[in-house]
């Protein structure tokens, strides 16, 4: 029986998004061009400081038996964990905010349903990278600590809440009412209690290959992150707003996961 922590731990990251999304009942328009590439550059660091320091770290560390080739388990989890990103890339039809070009296979979804996955595929790694830290913590494992895998869920919200908005603004601006904007928005944030709770699931079952699962979430997300949110901070007239935002986030992703670990 999971205990209310990790019941809530999975759950965090799905309010970020929802909170995010709830921005469509009280701003009007589009998020400004500046706005979006500080909240993507935001993002990104969050994601790539979580990567390293709640998902690659411990996964060498737990790999530490192997002496010298402590990292194998680490570069193959992380590559299976890009190969499947870039598989499901190539195959869901999605579309990227500020985007005219369809990604995937395919289909003839409308412009909002693709917009709604394309967020949706990026949140797939983020609840699995919840999952395997909270698989790791109900398994004793002595690298893994509730605060680590709580820092994991409060930074994956906070940088999920700006996502929502992202989503469903453009939604509203598209046509749909504030309240169905809300929703899809809202939803494509439900995946990663979902997928966070299958990854424990599995991993109990995994526990010796745990340093290959936590490798492997940290692999899916740098994929997501140097294949959208990256392009999206640099995108457009030359600034540096995404370039220091990503600093921000980095920051405070490594701070959470070093006071709360």
């Amino acid at each position: 029986m999971w205990s209310k922590d990790v019941i809530l731990g999975l759950l965090i990251p799905f309010a970020g998004t929802a909170g995010g999304a709830a921005c469509v009942f009280f701003m009007r328009g589009q998020l400004n061009e500046k706005v979006q590439r500080a909240l993507s550059g935001f993002a990104a660091g969050v994601m790539v400081a979580a990567s390293i320091w709640s998902l690659l770290i411990p996964a060498m560390e737990q790999a530490s038996g192997k002496g010298r080739w402590a990292f194998v388990p680490a570069v193959i989890g992380f590559w299976c964990g890009v190969l499947l990103l870039l598989f499901l890339d190539s195959v869901i039809p999605h579309l990227h905010v500020d985007s005219d070009k369809p990604e995937g296979l395919h289909s003839n979804f409308a412009k909002t349903t693709m917009m709604v996955l394309a967020v949706t595929l990026h949140n797939i790694p983020e609840g699995m990278a919840v999952g395997v830290v909270y698989a790791g913590f109900l398994a004793d494992n002595a690298e893994i600590t509730i605060g680590a895998a709580l820092a994991l869920s409060i930074g994956i919200a906070i940088q999920n809440f700006p996502e929502g908005a992202i989503i469903s603004m453009p939604l509203h601006a598209n046509g749909k009412s504030r309240l169905a904007a809300f929703r899809d928005g809202a939803l494509s944030g439900a995946v990663e209690p979902i997928f966070g709770a299958l990854t424990i699931l599995a991993a109990a079952l995994l526990v010796p290959t745990m340093p290959y699962l936590l490798s492997f979430a940290a692999g899916a997300m740098m994929y997501v992150v140097v294949e959208e949110l990256v392009p999206e901070m640099s995108a457009g007239e030359h600034t540096n707003i995404g370039v220091l935002m990503f600093s921000v986030g980095f920051t405070l992703m490594m701070a959470l996961d070093v006071a709360l670990g």
